[in-house]
């Protein structure tokens, strides 16, 4: 397991970092996201990504959901990069909502320039997100290829609707730096792991077998 000398102090702090916020259920973790937030460190020139496990996505049914340590555990196991930061964030600030999450972490860390990751897929569905519009005034988006969905999310209504805040391939590592609303589609390898998928084929017993006392417990200040 990775060592985190950077823990996330829950009354924020005045370091200037660019972060990319990864939020999800995390049921669990797999290799799809660790690539993820490894390609946006490197394409955005990002500082950290903060893998945040949500105590509860609204959109998911709750039969199914491990625990939230568990959850998290399954992200510690293979964050092994330093700045992939897995946390319980939102479980301590008591938002389920983007558009909360977001508005408490630019309160709590007015110097950070925030960047939130996404799939496609995900990028489809956002009109069904709690004040999408507004939350997308709030952070530039950076959204991810996955199969099966791309087609339909970067040409259909939802892409329509925001290309006039569509950042150029060729300008994405200064997506961080950009007022919202702003996106960008960040072009790379494809990756089809699911977790939806995973659980049903029976391979999550040994990834939600933790011991809770060898859980790291954030630090907060």
């Amino acid at each position: 397991m990775a060592s985190h000398h950077d823990t996330i102090p829950l009354r924020g702090d005045r370091r200037a970092l660019r972060i990319g916020l990864l939020g999800g259920s995390f049921n669990p973790a797999h290799e799809g996201h660790i690539q993820i937030a490894l390609r946006a460190l490197h394409m955005l020139g990002l500082d950290q990504v903060w893998l945040m496990v949500s105590p509860g996505n609204p959109l998911k049914p709750r039969k199914g959901m491990a625990a939230l340590d568990a959850r998290l555990a399954t992200v510690e196991r293979l964050a092994t990069d330093r700045r992939l930061i897995p946390t319980d964030i939102e479980a301590s600030l008591g938002t389920r909502y983007a558009f909360d999450t977001i508005r408490a972490l630019r309160l709590r860390f007015p110097r950070a320039r925030f960047v939130w990751l996404m799939g496609t897929d995900v990028f489809a569905e956002l009109p069904r997100w709690y004040r999408w519009q507004a939350f997308l005034r709030q952070v530039p988006l950076a959204v991810m290829p996955r199969p099966g969905s791309n087609a339909a999310a970067l040409h259909g209504k939802i892409a329509g609707r925001l290309s006039r805040c569509r950042l150029p391939v060729e300008k994405i590592r200064h997506l961080p730096d950009k007022r919202p609303p702003v996106w960008a589609f960040l072009p790379g390898p494809q990756n089809g792991i699911s977790a939806t998928a995973l659980r049903r084929a029976g391979h999550t017993e040994s990834l939600f077998r933790t011991d809770r006392a060898a859980t790291r417990q954030e630090t907060w200040s």
